[in-house]
């Protein structure tokens, strides 16, 4: 089945990936790429253009050739709307104050667009110029209290906004967009049953009867990237999943367990013991996790030698992950060696195999729900592929891990027994290298300090602490605090991302 296609050019902001999933929650495929590396439009319906932190007046500002979306319906966003009108004879100017925050849609014309849509709904405004003059033909059909152009139209089927509809903050965004794409005339038939039907038919045709293997890290990517290769080839795909010494309480039981009730033919492998030699004496984070990442691959590429004609090696790579790789930023300096096993295809001569890259994570929840995994797993908190190796400041030693997984194990209990495990998005305990003074039933100790961590977010990209209840991590504290031999006080963290990050290293 060949998809309807919906085109982003990236003019490099940060909602660009906010559009892309607002129009697959309406089941329309769509495909972000960079304004200076735009594919062969053939087979593209429509097109839509995102914001930018740049003005149309600078130096070196991006642009593209409009021409080439002539006979295509066209949507531009902030910048796309400035760009728009700045080519087609408008006036864009610096903004008197920047226009930044919540504003009351004003409807000045009827139009599709706007259907269901709502007089005086709340939109959000983020840029420093605006559309004084509209651009020739350009018809005006919505303002603001502050901004006489806050959208407009050009011919049947192409519109600027100067708000961002992406944004949840949008109380009509949603509404808006979906009404763009009925305007464009999208079936909307991109949906997790659909994805799946033909995925599993791609990778029949790509894999023939090859063997394939895969690193598995018991997260929801290589889980449901491993559940769609097991639905098309079956035993050939061969699953590896290394102990590195640095997972949380019982999680390599649990996982390899999981796996068999899932029918996936997965070996698990320990060697915490190499990990943990190879850690002694390291403090500097970023040695850690080369040190981490590195002794990973000597294992995996040691176990995957083992299987006989493997050509493939599987990868959870995500859309987020291939955005990023030539976003209009530029490459990731980070490569996720768990997940995406760096160097391994070269020395094997393997080809890569990447069934979910054009997911977003809320899609590969779905599709995982639809390929009948628990909502236990779907929801299972992101955990760092250094594993506890960077939740252990400074030294990691056999006793700090005992210590952290006690006490991580006694926090993540509580969130799931007291209901608030799915309302935080990522939680884990802290081994901090200090010690304190505290009394123990009349006795003086010097012992370990735990610090707690729990944020809220929806990609990860920026997070809030979690406003857990006092009493709750009063009893989670004394819990540690009497159960963990070699703790004396627990700490929460309420530092927000940015300027935080989510772990401490």
């Amino acid at each position: 089945m060949q998809h309807q296609k919906l085109l982003i050019v990236d003019f490099g902001s940060q909602y660009t990936q906010l559009i892309a999933r607002r129009v697959r929650e309406a089941h329309v495929y769509c495909e972000i790429h960079p304004f200076n590396k735009l594919p062969e439009l053939k087979g593209f319906q429509a097109v839509i253009l995102s914001g930018s932190p740049y003005s149309v007046h600078q130096k070196g500002a991006p642009k593209v050739n409009f021409k080439a979306f002539e006979n295509m319906p066209l949507l531009g966003i902030c910048y796309g709307a400035q760009l728009l009108t700045h080519e087609y004879g408008g006036v864009v100017d610096r903004a008197q104050t920047r226009e930044y925050g919540p504003s009351r849609l004003v409807i000045k014309q009827e139009d599709p667009l706007w259907k269901g849509v709502k007089d005086g709904q709340v939109v959000w405004m983020s840029h420093a110029d605006t559309i004084s003059q509209p651009a020739h033909g350009a018809e005006i059909i919505a303002a603001t209290q502050d901004i006489p152009i806050a959208a407009f139209r050009m011919g049947r089927s192409w519109y600027g906004l100067q708000f961002h509809p992406e944004v949840v903050h949008s109380v009509p965004g949603k509404k808006i967009i979906r009404n763009f794409l009925k305007m464009a005339r999208f079936r909307g038939d991109w949906t997790p049953a659909n994805f799946i039907q033909e995925t599993v038919e791609n990778l029949r045709s790509e894999l023939g009867q090859d063997n394939v293997v895969m690193a598995l890290s018991g997260g929801v990517d290589s889980t449901v990237a491993a559940l769609l290769l097991h639905r098309a080839i079956g035993h050939r795909l061969h699953g590896i999943f290394v102990d590195n010494g640095l997972l949380r309480l019982n999680e390599y039981e649990e996982v390899l367990d999981s796996y068999k009730y899932l029918g996936l033919n997965v070996r698990g492998v320990k060697a915490g013991g190499k990990f943990l030699k190879a850690l002694r004496g390291v403090d500097s984070p970023e040695k850690k996790r080369k040190i981490i990442g590195r002794v990973f691959i000597e294992v995996f590429q040691n176990e995957a030698q083992r299987i006989r004609n493997v050509r493939w090696l599987a990868q959870g790579t995500i859309y987020p992950d291939v955005i990023e790789s030539v976003s209009v930023k530029g490459p990731s300096a980070t490569i996720k060696s768990h997940h995406n096993v760096g160097g391994l295809p070269q020395k094997m001569k393997l080809q890569i195999v990447e069934p979910l890259r054009m997911l977003f994570k809320d899609e590969v929840r779905q599709v995982g729900r639809e390929l009948g995994l628990s909502e236990s797993f779907l929801k299972r908190h992101p955990f760092p592929g250094p594993g506890l190796g960077i939740r252990v400041l400074g030294e990691v030693t056999p006793k700090k891990l005992r210590i952290l997984r006690e006490a991580d194990y006694i926090f993540i209990s509580a969130l799931k027994a007291e209901g608030y495990y799915d309302q935080v998005w990522q939680a884990g305990a802290v081994f901090l290298p200090v010690k304190s003074v505290g009394v123990m039933g009349d006795e003086r100790t010097y012992a370990h300090v735990i610090a707690l961590r729990a944020v809220t977010s929806l990609d990860g990209m920026t997070a809030d602490w979690a406003y857990l209840p006092h009493d709750f991590l009063a009893r989670v504290s004394t819990e540690i605090i009497n159960k963990v031999k070699g703790v004396n006080r627990v700490v929460y963290d309420i530092s927000t991302k940015p300027p935080a990050t989510i772990e401490w290293e």
